[in-house]
């Protein structure tokens, strides 16, 4: 069967990486689910040797990914920290105030909007997932429930709706029409607004070998090279970049309408371009060389394992991350290795991971049960997961983080 890159329409023939076999990474299981079949969809991602985008091939819809979600972000202190300094730093820089408006796409359950509403600043939540939406509304943030694109920003157009500031984190790798989105951003917003755009950035992906992060959700794995070329082929242009510690290494893309000359392009922006082109993000060999590491990382995750049980040790996860399910259906680990997983979501608890169907507890189960060694499943919250479960090693137990490699922490 033959691809085509969603954005350029050129043939997809470059293999990037190929996890095998794996179940969508947030269709947790409920216990009189187990006996039932589970669909697996090929994880095999691909390099467009025109564009340089690094893609999955669509196998489920939106749709049916999105429409009912498991992720809510309000569990992550760090990353609510994160949305807090977000906010007061676009406030100052671009003097946004009650008379402006911003619209969030993937605005999950509030948890940035919030710090913009406190602030008085209107806002507007366009969310998909309408159980997700229904927590931001609850906390007072209107909310649409609803997929962004060309045809929902003429919807707001319409009713007099554009924004000053259209921002969305970790949404732009989540599109299968990449194109569809773009332009209803071009659309969505007024004449002088700014659009931000958080996303993880593919050369952290591929210098921390971060393949995990390949998961059917993630539709498109971002290198600023190319999403530069997707902003200007819709008329946006972006003119600032940040680069970010969060999901392991993010970009923070600032982009205005081509024809705003207002906002000048800044020194990141061609630094960066260069830095990408140094490192071989416009030459195909630099893609062709990831698989191997990624092989090497399942070996030495199961070497570990294995050593370990042999030696009687009991291991548990801390987490129940879409990563982590990558992870763990990629290497074949079950609860022949993981007695089972916590998770501080209640929307988690009490149900199974997909693929491996290892059990998600509360945490408050690894002090229960003073497991040898917690496997650290959102390794990108390593830091915030060692400061809770801190009391670990009062029994001597063990912390073990499997990216960028296997590491046992004392």
């Amino acid at each position: 069967m033959t691809h085509t890159c969603r954005f350029c329409g050129a043939g997809l023939r470059d293999s990037f990486c190929d996890l095998g076999m794996s179940p969508l990474s947030n269709s947790y299981v409920a216990e009189d689910g187990l006996q039932k079949m589970e669909p697996f969809f090929p994880l095999h991602a691909y390099v467009c040797a025109s564009c340089f985008l690094v893609q999955l091939p669509e196998f489920e819809s939106p749709q049916h990914i999105f429409s009912d979600y498991a992720y809510f972000s309000s569990y992550s202190d760090s990353w609510l920290a994160h949305a807090r300094k977000y906010t007061e730093t676009v406030i100052a820089r671009f003097g946004f105030n009650t008379k402006h408006q911003v619209i969030e796409i993937a605005s999950n359950d509030g948890y940035l909007l919030q710090y913009f509403k406190e602030k008085g600043v209107p806002v507007l939540g366009i969310e998909p997932a309408a159980n997700v939406a229904e927590v931001a509304r609850k906390k007072g943030i209107p909310s649409r429930v609803e997929f962004f694109g060309r045809q929902s920003a003429h919807g707001l157009v319409q009713e007099g709706l554009q924004a000053d500031l259209l921002l969305g984190n970790n949404v732009l790798a989540h599109v299968p029409d990449i194109n569809d989105f773009v332009a209803g951003m071009k659309v969505a917003l007024k004449s002088d607004g700014v659009i931000t755009m958080e996303f993880p950035h593919l050369l952290q992906l591929m210098q921390q070998n971060q393949f995990d992060t390949i998961y059917h959700e993630h539709f498109s794995y971002l290198s600023f090279t190319t999403v530069e070329k997707i902003f200007a082929a819709h008329g946006l242009t972006l003119f600032d970049v940040e680069e970010l510690g969060t999901h392991g290494g993010s970009l923070r893309i600032y982009g205005r309408h081509t024809a705003d000359e207002s906002k000048a392009v800044m020194p990141a922006i061609d630094d960066l371009r260069r830095r990408e082109a140094e490192c071989g993000l416009t030459d195909m060999a630099a893609y062709a060389a990831f698989s191997e590491q990624v092989c090497e990382t399942k070996r030495a995750l199961l070497a570990f394992c294995i050593d370990a049980k042999r030696a009687g040790k009991r291991i548990v996860g801390y987490g129940a991350p879409a990563k982590g399910n990558t992870l763990l259906n990629y290497c074949g680990i079950r609860q022949d290795f993981l007695d089972y997983t916590v998770d501080r979501s209640p929307h988690k608890q009490g149900r199974y991971l997909p693929g491996t169907h290892i059990p998600i507890h509360s945490p408050d189960k690894i002090s229960e049960t003073r497991p040898d060694y917690v496997l650290i499943l959102p390794w990108n919250l390593k830091e915030e997961v060692l400061a809770q479960m801190a009391h670990v090693r009062s029994w001597g137990g063990r912390f073990v983080v499997p990216i960028p490699r296997v590491e046992v922490i004392e």
